[in-house]
C-alpha cells in the first residue's frame, strides 16, 4: 500500500478540532493492522518554525513551513478565526495554488473553505463552511455554489466541510473513499467515534 503525504496548514488562531480531528483520522488509519498508510504533518504558514498559537491559545509546533515541507497528496485548509486574516495572505495563496495541480485531494474544514476560495479553488464548485458564514464565503468565492446544510461536499479532487467537528467526518469519508469503507468503520471503532457510514450524506 503507498504511503499517502497529508499536510495540514496551521496558524495562528486556528480552530483546534478542525485541524486535531483530521491528524487523528489519518494518523489512527491503520492502527489495528499496524500499517500507515497515511504520513501526516503540520505546516506552519510562518517563515520559520515557531510554535503556533490555535484558538484559545493551545501552542502547537509545526512539523515544517510551506517552504520545506514534503510534497503532499492530500492538502488539508483547517479553519478558525485565524482564516479572515489567512484569506488576505498571498504567500499562502500563491503556495496553495502551486500545490493544487499536483494533490490527489484538497480538502478544507469549516473556513478554511474561505481560503480556498480566496485562492480562485472553488470556482465552479459547490462548497459548504461554517453555518455562521456562508455570505462571506459567498464574497470570498462569488464564482462557488455555497449549498448550506451539508455535512461535506466532494467534487471531485476538491472537497469542502462543515464547521469544526465536520472535519472527522470528512476525513473519515476521505478514508472510505480511498481505502474501503471497512477500513473507514476500523478508524471510527478505533477513535470512539459514532460514524454511520450510511447517514454520511444527512444534512445537518
Amino acid at each position: 500500500m503507498p504511503q499517502r503525504n497529508v499536510a495540514i496548514v496551521i496558524f495562528d488562531e486556528v480552530e483546534v478540532l478542525a485541524f486535531t480531528g483530521p491528524y487523528e483520522v489519518f494518523s489512527t488509519t491503520g492502527s489495528q493492522d499496524e500499517v500507515k498508510p497515511f504520513n501526516v504533518y503540520t505546516v506552519t504558514v510562518a517563515d520559520k518554525l515557531k510554535p503556533v498559537l490555535a484558538r484559545n491559545a493551545l501552542s502547537v509546533n509545526p512539523d515544517y513551513t510551506l517552504a520545506n515541507c514534503p510534497p503532499p497528496d492530500i492538502l488539508l485548509i483547517p479553519g478558525g478565526f485565524g482564516t479572515r486574516r489567512e484569506m488576505n495572505n498571498s504567500v499562502l495563496l500563491d503556495w496553495i495554488g502551486q500545490q493544487a495541480p499536483s494533490v490527489e485531494l484538497l480538502l478544507s474544514v469549516c473556513t478554511g473553505a474561505l481560503i480556498l476560495g480566496r485562492a480562485g479553488l472553488l470556482d465552479g464548485l459547490n462548497s459548504t463552511t461554517h453555518h455562521s458564514e456562508f455570505d462571506l464565503l459567498r464574497k470570498a468565492a462569488p464564482k462557488t455554489n455555497v449549498q448550506p446544510g451539508e455535512r461535506y461536499i466532494d467534487n471531485g479532487q476538491v472537497i469542502t466541510s462543515a464547521g469544526v467537528s465536520a472535519g472527522i467526518d470528512l476525513s473519515l469519508y476521505v478514508v472510505k473513499r480511498l481505502l474501503g469503507e471497512d477500513e473507514a468503520i476500523k478508524t471510527a471503532q478505533d477513535m470512539e467515534y459514532n460514524w454511520n457510514p450510511q447517514e454520511e450524506h444527512q444534512p445537518i
